[in-house]
């Protein structure tokens, strides 16, 4: 079992910035992918950046440019900058750990962008 806690979000106003956290705790493989996905309202959940044990990236298309996803394996930690926040940005934010057939979700933290 893994188990991931979130942290780091909250309301801030378009153009603003928010940094999200995420610490993984359990039965930590070390070769893994963790990441960020989100979910809005009446919207399926999508993924927003990942990012491999020997740092590899991905970011959806809408994201680039203005997030950054990093992690510190001794710590299992994975982290989500955000820049120049949009209200399209606004959701519910989940950290996800994948490794070989197993995947876990976190239980999410708000982002609210206000107009």
């Amino acid at each position: 079992q893994v188990q991931l806690v979130e942290s780091g979000g909250g309301l801030v106003q378009a153009g603003g910035s928010l940094r999200l956290s995420c610490r993984a705790s359990g039965n930590i493989i070390s070769l893994n992918v963790m990441g960020w996905y989100r979910q809005a309202p009446g919207k399926q959940r999508e993924l927003v950046a990942t990012i491999t044990s020997l740092h590899s990236t991905d970011y959806a298309d809408s994201v680039k440019g203005r997030f950054t996803i990093s992690r510190d394996n001794g710590k299992n930690t994975v982290d989500l900058q955000m820049n120049s926040l949009k209200p399209e940005d606004t959701a519910n934010y989940y950290c996800h750990y994948r490794a070989y057939a197993s995947d876990y979700w976190g239980q999410g933290t708000q982002v609210t962008v206000s107009s």
